[in-house]
């Protein structure tokens, strides 16, 4: 068995360009255009690399600041990339069968899906994977929070020698982290690692938290919102249930709403959705005072949605994104 550290770049269109209104057959939240991925062989000896440049097939306008982030141009894409399929078979080729794939982070390997079943291609094969993070996070510190790359090869004593926000350069560097760590402890010990990590909702808390519980298994982001505002959303001090105001979307893949219990008063709930390795949602839920630096964040969200209500000439679209947010069809 092999360890596939992988790492990619995505191009993502400019909010209220032509790309970004495109409707596509699947909902993606970027277009792979490089891949880049070191072999670890199985007694930790980083080996072999492979890197491809893939052109875009909806997004082809580069982001100006992807671009200026990985230091890649249109020009490039245009005269070493490949088809998106082309360059998953070329992947599948160079991978082999019996391996596992190591990321730094949630996002890539769910990136990678993405894409691929807007290319109507069976994800099977990628479904063996494990963040490296939660690894070395257990291994090192036991710190929950998400750590960049950069810090934990500080920590590491590892001297950069490849470009950084480039999919090679930043793969290798994970290979050489994951090459110190003891991989089939990490895989045996991942699932507690993992729910550590929930546990800690990534270091993201804000002044304010009363309550905190990660929930589990939901079907997709419209049956975790549901639940959020209906069979799972109770009082911190009474547990009966609130009744849910207006989700707003934040960020990544994280909502608010302010709840309201008959008895206690107001709550401000805020969720976080990532994707488990079954391909099922998971939900790491917050519960603020409503006098919190969070319930203010909230009130100054409403405020600005305020204004694009009393405009007679936004009513509809504001009336349609709405509905869109709280059915859970955008982020």
């Amino acid at each position: 068995m092999d360890y596939i550290v992988l790492d990619m770049e995505w191009n993502q269109p400019w909010p209220g360009s032509p790309s970004a209104r495109k409707v596509l057959p699947v909902q993606i939240r970027g277009e792979i255009i490089q891949i880049g991925a070191v072999r670890v062989t199985e007694d930790q000896t980083v080996a072999d690399e492979f890197q491809v440049m893939v052109r875009p097939k909806y997004y082809r306008t580069l982001n100006r600041r992807v671009s200026k982030l990985t230091g890649i141009k249109e020009s490039r894409l245009k005269a070493e990339g490949i088809p998106f399929p082309e360059a998953l078979e070329a992947f599948h080729r160079w991978c082999g069968e019996d391996i596992v794939f190591l990321t730094w982070g949630f996002d890539d390997i769910t990136m990678l899906r993405e894409n691929m079943q807007l290319h109507g291609m069976d994800t099977v094969w990628v479904d063996r994977w494990y963040n490296a993070q939660m690894m070395f996070n257990a291994q090192t510190d036991g710190s929950t929070s998400q750590k960049a790359l950069k810090t934990a090869m500080e920590m590491f004593g590892i001297e950069p020698s490849r470009p950084a926000h480039d999919a090679l350069g930043d793969a290798y560097h994970t290979a050489l982290i994951c090459a110190r760590l003891d991989l089939k402890k990490g895989m045996e010990e991942y699932e507690q690692a993992l729910r550590s990590h929930d546990n800690g909702f990534h270091g993201a808390e804000l002044p304010g938290c009363i309550c905190r519980k990660v929930f589990y298994d939901f079907a997709d982001k419209r049956a975790a919102l549901t639940a959020m505002s209906g069979a799972e959303n109770v009082c911190p001090v009474c547990a009966r249930q609130m009744l849910s105001s207006r989700w707003f979307a934040q960020p990544g893949h994280r909502y608010m709403d302010l709840a309201t219990c008959p008895e206690h008063g107001k709550f401000l709930i805020r969720i976080r959705m990532s994707e488990q390795p079954d391909g099922l949602v998971r939900v790491s839920r917050l519960t603020y005072e409503a006098t919190s630096e969070a319930a203010e964040a909230y009130r100054n969200r409403v405020e600005k949605a305020e204004p694009e209500r009393r405009s007679p000439h936004r009513r509809r679209r504001r009336r349609k994104t709405a509905s869109a947010i709280e059915n859970g069809e955008q982020e």
